[in-house]
């Protein structure tokens, strides 16, 4: 709608599927390249030991167990009807082929209408994407890879202990879009080493890549982590709820319009963290963001082309 400051994701779920939308987190026994030695060890510096999820009944159910309980759960409380099943901890195409079509093929479900695959841009290969094309084309089941990024400034990534570079997330990307598949990303908009220029660019580049949704994070820090361990011994400075809000309305400025917002603020259960938004609830950040860019008529969108004008405007001149 015109008239929208953001366009939020479950705007997009019914933009689609023409009624809400829930996920159904999957939770599977895995790792990543980043923690068992293949590109290193320990993970990225912010990385718990859930892996990126707090939310997620244990591993040690199947995917079919866990796909119908949370299904039931959602079902009752919400009276949902349609669902996408959501593989989030750790990285989730880091397995055999033939155990990656196991546990898709898990997911052909009426009532599953996508399924979000987390993963990193080092663990996307052809012969996986070639199967999860050829899936979609069989079950009809929307696909969407959702990516970390956190940052395109690339001396940042190396202090997060990424283990992938920028340019490992380009060429990721640009294969998925290869094969026709929606890709979502996860961005930091609160690390202590970048500025307002990197959010910047940040948003220009899942311009470029053809990002169509993405994850907004303030920079929770949860227990035993390496960030925990620098923060405690306060060889970081954290930004300022003011400066991270400035920060989210800046990159939504320059995000394509049409590119799908999950969230303006990330959360942990403050049992898991030593910090985790300036002990505010997030929805009241969320709302103080939405409630700034309201009062100065600000919307998604409105500075993406910017750039690209004024450069080609003094091309001219």
């Amino acid at each position: 709608m015109a008239d929208r400051t953001y366009y939020k994701v479950s705007d997009y779920y019914k933009d689609t599927y023409n009624e809400k939308v829930y996920k159904l987190p999957v939770k599977l026994p895995l790792t990543c390249p980043n923690r068992d030695g293949a590109c290193g060890y320990g993970g990225c510096i912010y990385c718990s030991e859930t892996g990126g999820s707090f939310e997620n009944l244990d591993s040690s159910l199947s995917v079919d167990e866990q796909l119908i309980k949370n299904k039931d759960y959602i079902s009752n409380k919400y009276k949902a009807n349609k669902f996408i099943a959501y593989f989030q901890n750790f990285s989730n195409t880091y397995m055999s082929l033939e155990e990656f079509k196991k546990i898709i093929s898990s997911c052909n479900k009426d009532f599953i209408v996508g399924i979000s695959i987390a993963t990193r841009s080092d663990c996307i290969t052809e012969d996986k994407l070639d199967f999860l094309k050829n899936w979609k084309n069989q079950t009809g089941i929307d696909i969407t890879i959702e990516l970390g990024l956190q940052t395109a400034n690339y001396k940042t990534l190396k202090i997060l202990n990424r283990g992938e570079s920028l340019a490992d997330f380009i060429f990721a990307c640009n294969l998925i879009n290869k094969y026709g598949f929606r890709i979502s990303t996860h961005v930091i908009l609160a690390l202590p080493w970048d500025d307002i220029n990197d959010t910047i660019e940040t948003a220009r580049i899942l311009n470029a890549l053809n990002v169509k949704e993405v994850k907004i994070h303030s920079l929770f820090i949860a227990k035993n982590t390496k960030l925990g361990l620098m923060y405690e011994q306060s060889l970081i400075k954290l930004k300022s709820k003011e400066e991270y809000q400035k920060n989210v309305i800046e990159f939504l400025r320059y995000i394509d319009p049409d590119c799908a917002i999950a969230r303006l603020v990330g959360r942990a259960p403050k049992e898991d963290t030593i910090f985790c938004n300036w002990d505010r609830s997030w929805w009241l950040i969320r709302d103080e963001i939405v409630s700034t860019m309201k009062d100065a008529f600000i919307k998604q969108g409105d500075k993406s082309k910017q750039i690209i004008y004024e450069k080609i405007k003094g091309d001219k001149l």
